[in-house]
């Protein structure tokens, strides 16, 4: 008798976000390791087709933007065929665009998992914020289960109506890719990235890492930097990543800031690194400075929403100041880049709390154990149990 095929996960994932695609990627490694069929369905010819493929899950082509517009109808058709093509026991469909596009194409058809990655209506004010909020709250209707990254992300979503099952799953970074050549403090693992970027030995060196657009903050952390500059005058910013804003900052960078670009992989940046920094309007729970952790390095945050949730206890002081402030983000730096051993020692503490809380390994069984209960419910058994 032969024995029936393997729950199906189809990940329905928009463009452009490169934290997300690492979140992703990793989940899916995940899943397929467990005995899963994990289906990533992208942009082709992206960093997270490439990851997803590379770690053993199924690529498939959906072409969509990144934001809504007249295009939607045909992204959700788009949905609605792989949909067909699949026929997967559950749809996971990851952030704003995609959530918008692959529910409207399921409409409750098939379990459906939705996992915002910050909320749509944060990103926008007035009537479009008014519009983001009221989709939101109407899609609820399609999904069986709404997974947020952090605690303060869920309560956001309550506290704009939306009315939805919840799961907090913390984000999940792969420890040991991170963590290389930092065990024993950091130095030799510093000038060995260093010396492979090209960057300077002995620079007092700040490292962000993320998509250049509004939410991540560069602009305010490029306020900030001359005030950094004054305390600590041979500091070095370098920003990784790219994104709409790239060519906005770089016009407005002086000439002590590095522009990496996109990067295939974050790490030799932060383990060349000092200090990291991610100054964030909004957040549900950022993964970069999970990484940045898992690397050794302390790292400096606005408080949004995850901020407080991913740093260690008693790291609050040093490392989260206010969105929005560049005078008190320059204070952060400073302090930190002029006290070697207070940052030695919150980098040591912020590595060990990540491996014990953030594991992407704790993160994929968390999500199996929802896709467990959404497929648990009457007349939406899985073709068999899911792997563990």
């Amino acid at each position: 008798m032969p024995s029936p095929p393997p729950f199906t996960a189809l990940h329905v994932v928009q463009p452009g976000d490169g934290g997300v695609a690492r979140v992703v990627a990793d989940v899916a490694a995940a899943q397929v390791a467990s005995g899963m069929r994990a289906v990533v369905a992208c942009p082709p010819g992206t960093e997270l087709a490439a990851a997803a493929r590379a770690r053993g899950a199924e690529v498939r082509p959906w072409r969509a933007g990144r934001e809504p517009g007249r295009a939607l109808v045909a992204e959700s058709r788009g949905v609605a065929r792989l949909v067909d093509e699949v026929r997967p026991d559950l749809v996971h469909a990851h952030s704003a665009k995609a959530g918008l596009a692959a529910r409207l194409a399921v409409r409750g058809r098939v379990p459906t998992v939705y996992q915002p990655h910050a909320w749509s209506f944060e990103a926008v004010g007035g009537t479009a914020a008014a519009l983001a909020r009221r989709w939101e709250r109407w899609a609820a209707r399609w999904t069986d289960r709404v997974i947020c990254v952090s605690e303060a992300e869920r309560r956001r979503g309550e506290g704009a109506g939306v009315r939805a099952a919840w799961s907090v799953v913390h984000n999940g970074v792969d420890i040991e890719r991170f963590a290389g050549g930092t065990a024993e403090g950091g130095a030799a693992g510093r000038a060995a990235a260093r010396a492979a970027l090209g960057l300077p030995a002995t620079a007092p060196l700040v490292v962000c890492v993320g998509r250049l657009c509004r939410q991540k903050g560069q602009d305010e952390l490029l306020r900030a930097w001359t005030a950094v500059r004054e305390r600590v005058p041979g500091a070095r910013l370098v920003l990784v990543g790219d994104g709409p804003a790239a060519a906005a900052l770089r016009a407005a960078a002086p000439g002590s800031v590095l522009f990496a670009g996109a990067v295939a992989d974050p790490a030799p940046w932060y383990r060349a690194a000092d200090l990291a920094v991610l100054p964030s309007r909004w957040e549900g729970l950022a993964l970069a400075p999970l990484e940045a952790m898992a690397a050794g390095r302390p790292v400096v945050l606005t408080d949004v929403d995850g901020a407080r949730e991913s740093l260690p206890p008693g790291q609050e002081p040093h490392c989260l100041v206010r969105p929005g402030d560049p005078a008190a983000l320059a204070g952060a730096l400073a302090v930190l880049l002029q006290r070697p051993v207070l940052r030695a020692d919150l980098g040591r503490r912020a590595q060990r709390h990540v491996r014990e809380r953030f594991d992407v390994r704790r993160a994929g069984a968390a999500i199996t154990d929802v896709y467990r209960e959404v497929a648990a419910v009457p007349g939406r058994a899985p073709r068999e149990p899911i792997a563990q």
